[in-house]
């Protein structure tokens, strides 16, 4: 028989199931740093941040977390510059979901100019730690950032800004980084040895700054640290 009699009929609920809904988080990454972390001398590209920063935006549209990207960077900038301004961009931009600070510097702190040097190792490594217990304020997710290596043919040179650098004093200024990392259990991205080798090849024409594809190597090597937060 097809059907039952309408007195025999029940009336059978159709099980509702629940929609899962997928709760995006938002949080925020704060790149400080300086002309590097800006993107100086990149104009394809506009340097590793911003393409880390479109890479988070794609992955985003994508259906990930959100993660929205702030170059901090600033041309010149010495730690003394980012403990001035650390703690008011970070209140500035606080996220309700977490945070995750990236910092950057050294290239300019270890500048000797007429004889001096900008930003002295023992000062460096002070404002380093400072700047590293004002965010920690706001998040526990820190890199810190190594200092690229600069080319042989700026090496040791008064160029015509009557800077000087040295590739000694880049290892010097990242051994404090890397112990700095190691005490305050932060994390250290090291892009001075993917560099080291071919540093002829992927920095610009003034020996310090990366070029397009220098860059684009940051980008790719920072994106995996970025996608933990996706």
């Amino acid at each position: 028989m097809l059907f039952a009699n309408a007195g025999e009929m029940s009336i059978r609920k159709v099980p509702k199931y629940k929609k899962l809904t997928f709760m995006k988080k938002m949080r925020y990454g704060l790149f400080f740093g300086d002309s590097i972390t800006y993107g100086e001398y990149d104009g394809v590209f506009g340097g590793w941040v911003d393409i880390v920063k479109r890479y988070a935006l794609q992955k985003y549209n994508e259906g990930s977390h959100e993660l929205i990207l702030f170059n901090l960077g600033i041309g010149g900038e010495t730690t003394e510059g980012l403990l001035r301004r650390i703690s008011p961009e970070m209140e500035a931009r606080n996220a309700a979901d977490g945070n995750i600070v990236f910092i950057g510097y050294g290239a300019n702190d270890l500048v000797i100019k007429d004889g001096i040097q900008l930003v002295d190792a023992e000062l460096f490594e002070q404002n380093v730690v400072s700047a590293v217990q004002h965010a920690r304020r706001y998040t526990e997710d820190i890199y810190l950032i190594s200092i690229l290596p600069i080319s042989k043919f700026v090496d040791g040179v008064v160029v015509a800004s009557g800077k000087q650098r040295t590739n000694g004093d880049v290892i010097r200024y990242n051994s404090i980084l890397k112990n700095i990392a190691c005490e305050l259990n932060l994390s250290y991205l090291d892009f001075h040895s993917a560099f080291e080798q071919d540093r002829e090849l992927l920095l610009s024409a003034d020996g310090v700054h990366p070029n397009e594809k220098g860059y684009g190597m940051m980008a790719e090597i920072a994106i995996p640290v970025i996608e933990q937060y996706l």
